[in-house]
């Protein structure tokens, strides 16, 4: 690099002749001139030199960084073509889509722990920064602590971590809740500030003021102290409400419907209290919305706890015993706790066709009943464009949601955010039609014994191990935790925008409904 000139650098349409570092080196170079020059023509080129260099041959740290610079090419290329607020908020942002794709095939492929601290900090960063733009801000809490949890220095994680918990708080129905993730945002933005004091080379100098203003705001709309004297995160106890291992595992994979487990681990989080807004319809409607919400809670919570017993199944299940299973040869893992997680998979992995059935009547889409699925119900059928209700409505939650179902591969529908999109709907397709099997280890792969098959490799198996079926059930029930958020904070923004419009002589009648008892009485 050193004996190239810019404007060489500049004039190059190959790579070819340079080694793999001083190809790295020019897209990096390429990249960083575009976002400052506004040039989206540099940051394509980059981007196809990135093609390139991965037709070579990379190790598994290089297509990491790789990814990483493709991600921030893409992001130029997002700052160029998205300068108005109605670009801004258009639901479909293909820029954001790549960028999205790359930052997590850079954090899920085996060369991410290769890469330096920083580098790790700046990829968990980016991702959760772009799930808060499209509205997956419960996505995008998760990777700003992960990437503190990296380097608790890494401010700029930290302030933007206080400045999505400062708009999620803006669209809770709840007061107290606002409250509280006031409190939680004002207290990393100052500490966000203090870090970029003692670590200026974490971040970008540009950025401090504005979460400088950020915590001006919400010290103008909170007493944050007065808040902070009446919250007891520690009240009640977890052994008031029983089952204290279970609550606390709960707790810690922030799978509480609870805004609260988003931005804390504590007791006062282990509630599951997240319900529907005030809302409005018509004058003799029954309380369909609500039995809808109660279903779709209750199938969380139930998938939830399955989960939970069939991760710490430690001994064989009464109902294992004296049943005659054969031993394969390939280390089968059979037995109650198995089917506990294949359990827990599909009826989290379900929710989301059902909250596509909670919409279709909540918001009158008219979409036969039959032919509702999570991934098609935003876009009109005929003509493939989104539907002007959600593309008009400048609603973060349902934008949310929106973007959760490109987690969701279905044939026919358009491109993925989620690299594994695909594997999850094959797992699910297995489960519920067709054949999976579960081993103890990884999956042993085919050998060619003197051209036949390998008599150990079940070819008619979705294979996979214990714990890759736990982590995938646990993913999968995260999304639907995240889709079940967005459901009732986006209708919230829906009643909110309804009532401003709604004519002053309506006339509206409440309708009280008491809380069921936790059991059987």
């Amino acid at each position: 690099m050193k004996k190239m000139t810019f404007k060489a650098l500049l004039e190059r349409d190959s790579l070819e002749d340079l080694c793999r570092e001083q190809a790295f080196d020019v897209i990096g170079v390429l990249i960083d001139h575009a976002h400052d020059a506004a040039a989206p023509d540099l940051a394509e080129r980059a981007l196809a030199f990135a093609d390139a260099l991965e037709a070579r041959g990379l190790s598994a740290g290089e297509l990491a960084l790789l990814d990483y610079f493709r991600a921030n090419g893409w992001s130029c290329l997002y700052a160029c073509r998205r300068s108005n607020t109605q670009a801004v908020w258009s639901w479909d942002q293909p820029e954001i889509q790549e960028q999205i794709y790359f930052l997590r095939r850079a954090l899920r492929g085996p060369g991410f722990d290769a890469l330096p601290i920083q580098r790790r900090c700046e990829i968990l960063t980016n991702l959760a920064n772009q799930f808060d733009t499209v509205g997956r801000f419960i996505e995008a809490q998760e990777y700003w602590t992960r990437a503190l949890a990296l380097e608790p220095f890494f401010w700029m994680a930290r302030g933007n971590r206080g400045r999505g918990l400062m708009h999620y708080a803006n669209v809770l129905y709840d007061p107290g809740h606002r409250a509280v993730l006031a409190r939680q945002a004002h207290g990393d933005l100052l500490a966000a500030l203090v870090a970029s004091d003692m670590r200026p080379d974490l971040g970008h100098s540009s950025v401090p003021p504005m979460f400088s203003r950020s915590a001006a705001d919400i010290g103008r709309e909170f007493d944050v102290e007065a808040i902070e004297r009446s919250f007891d995160p520690d009240e009640p106890s977890l052994a008031s409400l029983g089952e204290v291992a279970y609550r606390q595992w709960c707790l810690d994979q922030r799978l509480f419907l609870n805004p609260l487990n988003d931005a804390m681990a504590r007791p006062i989080a282990a509630r599951d209290i997240l319900g529907l807004p005030g809302f409005t319809t018509a004058l003799n409607e029954p309380p369909i919305v609500v039995g809808l919400f109660n279903g779709l809670k209750q199938e969380y919570v139930s998938a939830r706890w399955i989960l939970h017993c069939g991760r710490n199944a430690f001994e064989a299940h009464p109902s294992d015993r004296e049943v005659g299973l054969y031993n394969t040869l390939d280390y089968p893992v059979y037995g109650l706790r198995v089917e506990q997680l294949k359990l827990a998979f599909r009826m989290a992995y379900s929710l989301f066709d059902k909250i596509a059935y909670f919409l279709n009547h909540y918001l009158a889409l008219g979409v036969p009943r039959n032919a509702v699925s999570f991934r098609s119900i935003w876009r009109d059928k005929k003509t493939g464009t989104l539907r002007p209700l959600f593309e008009e409505s400048e609603n973060w939650a349902f934008r949310g949601l929106f973007w959760i179902g490109k987690d969701l591969f279905e044939e026919g529908a358009r491109s993925v955010a989620e690299p594994d999109a695909e594997d999850l709907a094959t797992l699910r397709n297995h489960l519920e039609h067709k054949y999976v099997k579960v081993h103890e280890m990884v999956p042993p792969k085919p050998i060619l014994i003197e051209r036949r098959r390998d008599p150990h490799f079940d070819d008619l198996a979705y294979a996979l191990s214990y714990a890759e079926l736990e982590a995938k059930t646990l993913r999968v029930l995260k999304l639907a935790r995240s889709a079940l958020t967005c459901l009732s904070l986006g209708m919230h923004i829906h009643e909110r925008k309804k009532a401003a419009t709604a004519a002053g002589s309506d006339i509206i009648v409440p309708m009280l409904l008491t809380l069921l008892p936790d059991g059987p009485e």
